[in-house]
């Protein structure tokens, strides 16, 4: 899961990136309005949170031209502004929740699960996602197959998240490294299938399917009724 910051505040940024990385999301950090502008078109996100009072373009300006460009990725805005007027503008120029400085770690870590949730097309029962006999908790981060806990790096548990979500769509590896890396991570060559192998063993050969020249897939397995 990958999420773009947009915040000037040094402390507040530095804290928000360390936080995000120890819960299993990759990070990209920009400090103004200006260089965020293009960035969700030119790389892949699954989510942005959003500071308002930021310098160039303001996280205001920046919501209403994402939206009116038709980016489509989620938008969590964080700000000082505590006032009713301000909630209701963020909310109607299209942002997705909206949190007020100062706050809980708990409580941002839930809210970006929610958004989460509300935007992509799978089978969550509150913060877990159920693919066949897989069973994965974006909460606790505990993943499960056929009820026994299976063990996951912080790489895998992302990697399995960003395929079982979407099941049956064909990633490509590039996609799938923009999804897993922020631009300061250092990515060798065979990484990503280093955890496709990974998860393979951990669970069963056919959970991760290589499409040839494009990509990979997450499929179920179909167990079809036989005549004895």
């Amino acid at each position: 899961m990958r999420v773009l910051l947009v915040e000037d505040n040094e402390l507040l940024g530095d804290g928000l990136v360390t936080a995000l990385k120890q819960e299993g999301y990759a990070v990209d950090w920009l400090r103004s309005g200006t260089t965020a502008l293009n960035m969700p078109f030119t790389e892949a996100f699954d989510l942005i949170i959003l500071d308002l009072g930021l310098p160039g373009i303001d996280g205001m300006g920046l919501l209403k031209d994402w939206r009116s460009r038709k980016l489509l990725t989620p938008v969590l805005i964080l700000t000082a502004r505590d006032s009713l007027d301000a909630r209701v503008e963020g909310l109607d120029g299209g942002a997705d929740d909206f949190l007020t400085k100062p706050f809980e770690r708990a409580e941002l870590m839930a809210r970006l699960r929610s958004i989460l949730r509300r935007s992509h097309q799978v089978d969550h029962i509150d913060s877990k996602i159920v693919f066949g006999d897989i069973t994965l908790d974006t909460a606790s981060h505990d993943v499960t197959y056929k009820k026994q806990i299976i063990n996951l790096s912080r790489m895998e548990f992302s990697l399995l998240y960003s395929l079982i979500e979407k099941p049956g769509k064909v990633f490509t590896r590039d996609q799938l490294q923009q999804a897993l890396y922020s631009w300061e991570d250092d990515v060798s060559s065979n990484t990503l299938e280093v955890y496709i192998h990974n998860l393979r063993k951990k669970f069963y050969p056919e959970l991760i399917k290589t499409m040839r020249g494009i990509g990979y897939v997450a499929e179920k397995i179909v167990i079809e009724d036989q005549d004895l």
